[in-house]
């Protein structure tokens, strides 16, 4: 137990190391080219079922994640998404503990919003593939920029904030 604690009350790896940047590119091309698989294979609007709560549906968002936002001109959420993104960089950079854990955390925060603010800049919108709904009840369709802006927090809640997180334990 005290060496795990030796190794995640580290600082975090920064987000210029390999662990960073290695993060983030993977996470941008997992997401590009994943929308360019959907763009050139899915049918626009047309569901195919993968799982009983899992479907392949492109669409495109104009607005951030579950459509908020949408109506917003792009410049006010390429802005908004800045913003947030320099807020995480300037809290990843000022981190003292939570070792690698918490840097892929940061690092899948960044990698999700980059991915998502290249095509909102490119097109005018995201493309979103996936589409998660219980039988016929819809719940919301995202992307891989998505799912690594919604595991990114997730793990740093992991660390930073749950009793027993790696860095807020004390045995």
């Amino acid at each position: 137990m005290a060496e795990r604690m030796t190794i995640t009350a580290q600082k975090p790896d920064s987000p210029l190391s390999v662990l960073g940047l290695g993060v983030i590119a993977a996470t941008l091309v997992l997401d590009q080219a994943s929308k360019i698989w959907a763009e050139m294979t899915l049918s626009y609007g047309h569901q195919i079922e993968l799982l009983p709560i899992l479907s392949l549906y492109r669409v495109y968002n104009t607005g951030i994640a579950f459509s908020l936002l949408a109506g917003f001109e792009t410049f006010g959420l390429v802005a908004l998404v800045l913003l947030v993104t320099a807020v995480v960089l300037v809290m990843w950079w000022r981190a003292s503990d939570g070792g690698r854990l918490a840097a892929i955390g940061y690092a899948l925060i960044v990698g999700g919003a980059l991915g998502n603010l290249i095509d909102r800049l490119a097109y005018g919108h995201v493309v979103d593939f996936l589409y998660l709904h219980l039988g016929a009840r819809p719940l919301f369709v995202f992307n891989l920029a998505d799912a690594a802006l919604t595991a990114g927090p997730a793990i740093l809640i992991l660390v930073y904030l749950l009793p027993g997180g790696t860095a807020n334990s004390s045995s």
